[in-house]
């Protein structure tokens, strides 16, 4: 047992705290826009501290202890190449803007009022399959990581009866998710979510200080040095070709998926419409750069932590009995081993207390990110599915009811899915595949729908059809591969295997993630390549049949004023100033009227931070394809690089504490005087939401 009294009672703690709360937003949830949407009036930091916890998660943080530890801070470096797609998409409000103006609950209704209800059935399902898959491995991942990372043992007698600790924890933590869930919907998602965040934060905070205190800057160098293989550097971004997935080229194909599908995954959709406005989902965008300061320093240090106590002499009677866990951990599994590596390692390092805080935090990021997609996965179906060939309306208690039963059936599919499917891969590549089932085509969908006047019901379903089915493809043959096709490609055609094999040891030493050793343990194209052709296939066919359609058949454009609420379809409320046409364009890069001159500060401090950091990237990385940089350099780089982003985090966690409480008490104060209207359920007619018609 690795938690001793201490930790159990911080545990205890945080979630009688987080529990109390949930049963305070009972009252508030009186309609259907209250359980999908928290009725439209939660403020920027309340949603952008609330989402980030909700994408955290015990999954993703067990994934990205996964990366980090494969990459160490040469993934930091990469990841730079992201910062311009950030700043873009949070500076314009790319896709978030529009899509709430729309005043869709969800991205399918989007797609009937865009396109038709035969699109918005099939996308409903298509993306509740392809995000219950998705979902599919969160809490075994998670139940996992309290098993080894506590030293719970594998069963325990009740009542007599064997019972495994695995599927004992899952039922719990879904069991407390759900509950959170039926009680308030979407407004005790976002209360319980925030005060998660907020309180992770501060451990994130006293973790890093930690790390700081256990580990001195030089025994880290000098281990991630010594230790890398050749080609695999943790230091040297530029010595990273044989870093196994999270190479270079893993971040420039994210980047280019990153604008593809802005706001595509559906995950935490119910965040998507809950702004009290489109300039506050717009601000909750920029915030959010500033929010994962902290969270990503400390996704890096601790991988990184882990890593020193298992490769340095001077931690060699804790690297043992980690070593032991760890290999006790994946006896059934190697992949299961690799995935609890960092976390076993903390568990034996870290002292009496800070076990407890890092444990507690773990079970903030699991409750906010299933109980979130418990309600986005749930809603989805009822409302893009079900509803829409619904003759009579629901009663709001009726439709809260369906919605609930929904949720549960989703909980229950995980369940099962935890308990059947078995990880083959890293956790980030599984999300990437089974991702593009819907991602594949829904950005073409969205961008298309959103800013294209000529975008077209047929070229949607061309997309949408390509993307599923390619992806699809690649997910059966990267879990074929070991067992079946390999195997099979061995005996039937073993001429058409050599040939694979010599065009793929012919691209490999230039293309990383498309594997050189084509054998019988690993597909040879790994899941981010996959995902792209998968994104280029479908946005080109969503782009030629539009231009067909409109060349050929002459097909009217679309009334995008009219979707938007732009112009003589403005409605009241909606925007912060009296804007019926907000800008577009570039101008839509700049702050408009709806800006405050709070607004302009975060605004240009975010533009002028994030374009430092990406001019220090294009400088460092021409520099060194043109000089040899040093691992000594790269290193003091690191400790001023860890400096830095400590100071601002201590900063941002205080400021987003500060003003999420005021967004928590305005949103409050708004559902105690809020007047529900019965119509605002999700429901279209014709091109348009049934609660946009006069009554």
């Amino acid at each position: 047992m690795n938690m001793h009294l201490v930790d159990w009672l911080i545990v205890a703690g945080v979630f009688f705290i987080v529990t109390w709360a949930a049963i305070l937003t009972k009252k508030y949830t009186q309609s259907v826009a209250d359980f999908l949407a928290a009725n439209r009036c939660a403020g920027r930091y309340l949603i952008s501290v609330s989402q980030g916890m909700a994408g955290l998660g015990a999954i993703s943080v067990v994934a990205s202890f996964e990366m980090y530890y494969n990459a160490g801070f040469t993934a930091l470096w990469w990841s730079l190449l992201m910062t311009p797609v950030v700043l873009f998409i949070s500076l314009s409000g790319f896709v978030i803007y529009r899509y709430r103006e729309t005043r869709a609950f969800t991205m399918a209704q989007f797609f009937q009022i865009r396109y038709s209800k035969s699109l918005r059935v099939f996308a409903g399902i298509l993306v509740w399959i392809s995000g219950i898959i998705n979902f599919g491995i969160f809490p075994a991942v998670g139940a996992r990581f309290f098993i080894h990372f506590c030293g719970l043992p594998s069963h325990f007698l009740m009542f007599g009866i064997k019972i495994s600790t695995f599927s004992a924890l899952i039922f719990l933590l879904l069991t407390v998710a759900l509950f959170f869930v039926f009680l308030g919907g979407q407004i005790a998602v976002i209360v319980t979510d925030f005060i998660q965040g907020m309180f992770s934060n501060m451990v994130f905070m006293i973790i890093i200080i930690v790390i700081f205190f256990m580990f001195d800057w030089s025994t880290i160098i000098n281990t991630l040095t010594i230790s890398a293989p050749e080609g695999a550097s943790l230091i040297h971004p530029f010595h990273t070709a044989k870093i196994d997935g999270f190479n270079y080229f893993f971040f420039i194909i994210s980047v280019l998926l990153a604008i593809y599908g802005t706001n595509a995954w559906q995950g935490s959709q119910g965040y998507n419409c809950s702004a009290k406005s489109a300039h506050e989902a717009k601000m909750a965008g920029i915030l959010g750069s500033w929010r994962v300061i902290a969270q990503t320093l400390f996704m890096v240090l601790l991988p990184v932590g882990a890593y020193v106590v298992l490769h340095n002499v001077n931690f060699a009677h804790i690297a043992v009995q980690a070593k032991e866990a760890i290999a006790a951990a994946g006896v059934d599994n190697p992949q299961i081993a690799k995935q609890m590596t960092v976390p076993i390692a903390l568990a034996k390092s870290l002292p009496v207390g800070v076990v407890g805080l890092l444990c507690a935090a773990m079970v903030c990021a699991f409750i906010s990110t299933h109980d979130t997609y418990l309600h986005s996965w749930g809603s989805i179906f009822v409302q893009d599915v079900i509803l829409p060939f619904k003759k009579k309306q629901f009663t709001p208690k009726q439709h809260m009811w369906v919605l609930r039963f929904s949720i549960l059936f989703v909980a229950v599919f995980i369940f099962a899915w935890s308990h059947l499917f078995r990880q083959s891969q890293h956790i980030i590549m599984f999300f990437i595949i089974t991702g593009a089932i819907w991602l594949g085509g829904a950005g073409a969908v969205i961008v298309g729908g959103l800013y294209w006047k000529r975008g077209t019901n047929t070229g949607a379903f061309a997309a949408l059809i390509i993307g599923c089915v390619i992806a699809v493809i690649g997910i059966v043959l990267q879990q074929g591969w070991p067992g079946y096709i390999y195997p099979w490609l061995t005996e039937s055609a073993p001429q058409f295997l050599s040939s694979i094999k010599y065009n793929i040891e012919a691209i490999s030493d230039f293309v990383p993630g498309i594997n050189w050793k084509v054998g019988p343990d690993k597909f040879p194209i790994d899941s981010r390549w996959v995902s792209l052709f998968t994104v280029i296939l479908a946005a080109s066919s969503y782009i030629i049949c539009a231009l067909t359609e409109w060349l050929i058949l002459k097909r009217p454009a679309f009334n995008l004023n009219r979707m938007l609420h732009r112009g003589e379809y403005a409605i009241k409320g909606d925007h912060e100033t009296e804007v019926a046409q907000p800008p577009t364009g570039l101008r839509a890069l700049l702050p408009s009227k709806e800006f405050t001159r709070g607004d302009k500060i975060i605004y240009y401090a975010q533009m002028s931070w994030t374009i430092i950091w990406f001019g220090i990237f294009i400088v460092g990385t021409i520099y060194n394809l043109t000089h040899e940089v040093s691992n000594d350099t790269w290193a003091n780089f690191w400790k001023w690089y860890i400096r830095v982003f400590a100071v601002i985090s201590f900063g941002t966690v205080i400021w987003f504490l500060l003003g999420g409480l005021v967004d928590l008490k305005s949103m409050f104060k708004t559902l105690r005087i809020a007047k529900r209207d019965a119509r605002d359920d999700g429901v279209v007619v014709g091109h348009h939401n049934l609660s946009d018609e006069p009554e």
